[in-house]
């Protein structure tokens, strides 16, 4: 195989590509209106928008911006988030699953609007999305979707085709969605909420709220300073603040992978979704000198499962069966969080503190959730009305099926927890080649090592320092991620995603 087509060795999504600006770390305290925790889709959209209306606005970023989950997405703006329609009927009622078509179309028509008006240069084009299944069991499936399409008002369509070499059942469009370059767009409103005022703290990790209740909380860094405000925006994906709502019970994580290839096809258009399992996702995006096909899947929990790579190869593999490889440039997953509901959490985090906001729970459909939350945290800051309130509210509890969902979930997490305290580890760290992760036993307990390309090896305890478990090792990532919340740190020990905020234990380097 030539060079050109072997999988990166490193993960590196495309949209990372594009020059950010950086910002400096916050090294004192300060006073704003409002405290934007996360500097992701949901964090920057409600940061320029908010700015716009005249409020102080501070954005604390543990990392550097847009290098979360927004950064590592398939880029689709749709509102078919795979088969959802006649399942929300289901439970909400039409009214509530009409909303909730419309409150992603809002974000959709919002992107197009903001490119037009501002003349963004982000690579959007409309685009039909396709729902295709190749069993029996889900091809009617997709016909009793596009019953609740209908009922909803819905344009889409049925389908016994799409232009792939992909043997299907049938196929349900959802028309006139959309896909960009969501770095490059965000990158523009980033720059027009910091000419309005906002303020952008990189390297700065939010640790804890100060809140007696009061209309004043305080965000509370690592490095010990101090943002006091009168509105607290969570949007870091997994809300660091979590004691009040326990929201780490009602959520699983989930991963996914894609690939950037080229290949000497030319792509067809639309962008495709499988509704069988193990999921395929089809997109493509224009770069220089031609076009990047973007094929994704493969999901999973966090900290479960087979070797990661594993899912790299299979999406690979399905790649060159569809188009053929010719170039293979870029590899790289994400992270998402699944509610009990699969209805995202937006607002106030319990009906008594009314002005600490979270925004999570997007289950792999941040590109329109984001922006839509963005809107309603501007609403909820600003006490407007907004129709969607309701449907979202972290408040809500539904009989059905929110306590077998969360029942599951919890012995899922027990189970975990359990399994890794017994679990025995023959590897000792000495055993490991360049460039290998895994758990080992060292100095007679279990512990997780990382020899590096170098040969620098790096031993940490693996207890996830959220509540106990036992991290398990990603080879695909070169990782440690916790089976039970999705906690995820580098093989030095830092957090990467939350809920965790402390380290692990860096035992060893050497």
């Amino acid at each position: 195989m030539s060079s050109a087509k072997k999988m990166p060795q490193f993960p590196k999504p495309y949209w990372r590509e594009l020059e950010m600006p950086s910002f400096k770390k916050l090294m004192e305290d300060i006073s704003v209106d409002v405290a934007i925790v996360g500097a992701g889709i949901t964090g920057i959209t409600a940061a320029y928008l908010l700015s716009k209306e005249g409020k102080k606005v501070a954005i604390l970023e543990a990392g550097t911006v847009l290098n979360g989950t927004t950064g590592h997405t398939t880029a689709k703006l749709t509102a078919q988030h795979d088969i959802i329609y006649d399942e929300l009927i289901q439970h909400f009622g039409e009214d509530k699953a009409k909303l909730y078509y419309e409150s992603h179309t809002n974000a959709i028509e919002f992107v197009e609007k903001e490119v037009k008006e501002k003349q963004i240069d982000c690579d959007f084009s409309k685009e039909d999305a396709y729902l295709y299944a190749t069993t029996g069991e889900y091809e009617q499936k997709l016909k009793t979707e596009y019953q609740a399409y209908q009922k909803l008002g819905i344009d889409g369509a049925l389908t016994d085709s799409i232009p792939f070499d992909i043997s299907i059942k049938n196929a349900l469009i959802m028309r006139n969605q959309a896909q960009y370059h969501p770095l490059k767009f965000l990158k523009a409103l980033l720059e027009e909420a910091v000419k309005s005022g906002c303020f952008v703290f990189e390297h700065t990790t939010a640790t804890d709220i100060q809140d007696d209740q009061s209309d004043n909380p305080k965000v509370m860094t690592k490095d010990g300073h101090k943002v006091s405000c009168r509105h607290v925006i969570m949007a870091s994906h997994f809300p660091f603040y979590d004691k009040p709502g326990l929201y780490f019970a009602r959520m699983y994580a989930s991963r996914s992978y894609a690939i950037g290839i080229k290949t000497d096809k030319s792509y067809p258009g639309g962008m495709y979704l499988s509704a069988d399992t193990p999921s395929r996702s089809i997109r493509f995006t224009p770069i220089e000198g031609g076009t990047l096909w973007i094929i994704g899947g493969e999901g999973h929990k966090t900290g479960q499962g087979i070797n990661t790579m594993k899912h790299y190869e299979a999406i690979e593999k399905f790649a060159e069966d569809i188009c053929g490889i010719q170039e293979f440039s870029y590899r790289w997953s994400a992270q998402d969080l699944i509610t009990s509901d699969k209805v995202p959490y937006i607002g106030p985090i319990t009906s008594e503190r009314k002005n600490i906001y979270m925004a999570t729970g997007y289950k792999k459909w941040g590109m329109t959730t984001g922006i839509l939350a963005g809107h309603l945290l501007r609403d909820y800051v600003l006490e407007r009305d907004n129709p969607y309130m309701e449907l979202y509210s972290p408040q809500r509890f539904h009989a059905d099926p929110d306590v077998k969902s969360i029942m599951t979930a919890n012995l899922d997490v027990a189970k975990h927890l359990i399994k890794g305290k017994v679990e025995f580890v023959p590897k000792d760290p000495d055993d490991l080649q360049a460039g290998e992760g895994s758990t080992v036993t060292y100095e007679g307990k279990r512990a997780g090592a990382y020899r590096d390309e170098n040969g620098k090896l790096y031993v940490v305890d693996t207890t996830c320092t959220h509540l106990g478990c036992e991290c398990e090792w990603n080879e695909g990532e070169k990782t440690w991620d916790c089976p039970c919340h999705g906690s995820r740190y580098s093989y030095t020990g830092e957090v990467i995603e939350g809920p965790a905020v402390k380290a692990l234990e860096l035992l060893k380097k050497e």
